[in-house]
């Protein structure tokens, strides 16, 4: 049975060959070992007990780095025309944290990766890391420059005392953009499109070994400026209390209480057309208490939220303030009817900080002057089934609905100005976007599976699918109703081959156009048409890596992107590169 397996298993990636794309910060892994849990597709937030377990020995080997992330339920793989970054596995083993690597590939992608750490005497570590990625871009696609760059360095220091981990890393990320998606007109060959983005962040961590009273603190802070003089600044400080495994009597149930704390502070400043200003300051109490016994719990809590916020802006003229208190429902609960089937369910909310720098992840092309206003979630109802079936088939589906209040996504901009002329800053051919905001009630179904057939073979898949209502917009721009991934990782030959699959998948996404034309009257200006129900086309971008180690210290590695060589498009205008393929070599030491 095993050798068929493993038959199809070979055929299986054999296939794939044939068909993997741009992939920006996630790094295959693929010789991972078979967890406990269900792949944490989505952190919720529950007072569930916590069992720390961390020997300084151990955490050593394994240097965190803290970051603020939401978690999406599809995969974190991303696209665009530069996003191709390291796929390549890594392997097993001490030697790991140093490495050097170093790959060359078409359009002009050049990536190099190093990451160094040091454990001193004292069992404090020292490390630095630092990647690089750029390409020439699209020169048959556009006769404008669509070249970019990305770089970031790091450095980081993990110290373990007797009673708890403290992590302390700095990083500095440069990316250097263009505005190049520019459809409505034809600018000459040399136009300025240049969007750079510097921004350096500093986070601390402090975690402690038990869940006694002060569970852990952490701050992040970061600093933010890009070519057109915007600037952000944010801090944030998150402090968990927490007293768990009380035993209530002879019932076997155990009581878990926290209370999470937090303060965040956002300052963002824009200097080019309405000169956008915002403040705000947000603080948070979290209370919850969950009743466990087993694998099933109940977690009661609640959110509630204090924000200020000041908005100004040149058209407003003056300073809008805005103080207000929010109350959201925190619930769930899980039913455990066997390891194999979980029933959970629940109820959140909250309210979320829509800042520059998120949206400039989330979007690139976005116009240096947005509107910033925070993203509430009045409730959220979910409920869903998971499992671990003999530890070889994971599973977790949920389906949900929500109502929502400043619902952020992106619409295009047309010109800021209609004058009759080319000689425009590179924010002005209808090829920006900004931040548009509307009330309304979202439902969402989610599925993730794992499957381990054999030992050195994963397979994974996952899916999601969301369907927005809203208030004043028919359709919700530039969100595509299903997104999915499927993934493979194999390793051969006594795991010195390692073998790599990736498929994103997103269906037709609804967006905004303009259509210019010039007038002729005394004065020459544009006359544009907005088109509010264009369409831009679904994906599949397929992608494969593969590293053979031939020495203990050395490998060589391949990595192919957008293998159907699709120049698909992110946003409006803005074609990814066509099938990529980049080849290097990796020293560990």
């Amino acid at each position: 049975m095993n050798r068929k397996i493993q038959l199809l298993s070979i055929l299986f990636l054999g296939f794939s060959q044939f068909a993997f794309s741009q992939i920006k910060e996630e790094k295959l892994i693929l010789n991972k070992k078979r967890e406990p849990e269900v792949k944490k597709i989505e952190k919720k937030k529950t007072s569930v007990e916590t069992i720390k377990n961390y020997p300084p020995e151990e955490k050593s080997q394994n240097p965190v780095k803290y970051t603020i992330t939401d978690v999406p339920a599809v995969s974190d793989f991303k696209t665009s025309t530069i996003q191709g970054q390291d796929v390549t596995p890594k392997f097993e083993g001490t030697a790991q944290n140093n490495y050097l690597q170093f790959g060359m590939g078409n359009y002009g992608k050049i990536l190099a990766d190093a990451n160094i750490s040091k454990t001193l005497d004292n069992k404090l570590e020292v490390g630095a890391d630092f990647h690089f990625l750029s390409t020439l871009g699209l020169k048959k696609e556009y006769a404008w420059d669509s070249k970019q760059s990305s770089t970031s360095i790091g450095a980081y220091l993990n110290s373990y005392g007797e009673k708890g981990k403290f992590n302390l890393n700095a990083q500095y990320g440069l990316d250097n953009n263009r505005y190049y998606g520019i459809y409505a007109l034809e600018p000459s060959a040399d136009v300025d499109l240049k969007q750079r983005v510097n921004q350096f962040k500093v986070n601390g961590y402090y975690d402690f070994y038990s869940n006694e009273i002060l569970n852990d603190v952490r701050v992040k802070s970061s600093f933010l400026k890009d070519h057109f003089d915007a600037q952000e600044n944010q801090v944030s400080i998150l402090a968990n209390l927490s007293k768990h495994a009380v035993e209530i009597g002879k019932s076997g149930i155990n009581l878990n209480a926290d209370l999470g704390v937090g303060l965040e502070a956002v300052k963002t400043e824009f200097a080019i057309a309405d000169k956008n200003s915002s403040n705000f300051f947000n603080t948070t109490l979290d209370p919850k208490v969950t009743f466990r016994k087993g694998d099933s719990y109940l977690m009661l809590g609640s959110t509630f939220s204090f924000l200020n916020a000041k908005n100004s802006n040149t058209p407003l003229g003056g300073e809008v303030k805005n103080n207000k208190t929010y109350w959201f429902p925190q619930a769930e609960f899980q039913f455990a009817a066997a390891k194999e089937f979980k029933f959970y369910g629940g109820v959140d909310g909250g309210l979320k900080l829509n800042t520059y720098g998120d949206l400039l992840q989330a979007n690139p092309f976005i116009l240096s002057d947005q509107f910033l206003r925070p993203t509430e979630t009045q409730y959220h109802f979910y409920a869903g089934l998971r499992g671990d079936i003999d530890e070889t088939f994971k599973y977790d589906f949920s389906a949900g609905y929500g109502k929502m209040k400043n619902i952020m996504f992106f619409q295009g901009n047309n010109l800021l100005d209609n004058t009759f002329t080319l000689n425009r800053s590179a924010y002005n051919f209808a090829n920006t976007f900004s931040a548009v905001y509307d009330d309304g009630n979202v439902s969402d179904i989610k599925g993730s599976v794992q499957y381990f057939p054999l030992e050195n073979l994963v397979l994974d898949g996952e899916v999601r699918f969301r369907k927005f209502d809203l208030k004043n917009y028919e359709d919700i721009y530039n969100v595509p109703l299903v997104n999915a991934s499927i993934g493979a990782k194999y390793t051969m030959l006594d795991k010195k081959l390692l073998l790599g699959f990736q498929g994103i998948f997103a269906s037709d996404r609804t967006t905004n156009s303009f259509a210019l034309e010039g007038v002729a009257n005394p004065d020459l200006v544009y006359q544009s048409t907005e088109n509010r129900n264009d369409k831009v086309g679904g994906y599949a971008d397929l992608n494969l890596s593969a590293e053979y180690k031939f020495h203990k210290n050395f490998s060589v590695f391949a990595i192919g992107n957008n293998l159907l060589n699709s120049n698909y498009q992110t946003y409006k205008g803005y074609k990814v590169l066509g099938a990529q393929v980049l080849g290097g070599v990796k020293i560990t030491f």
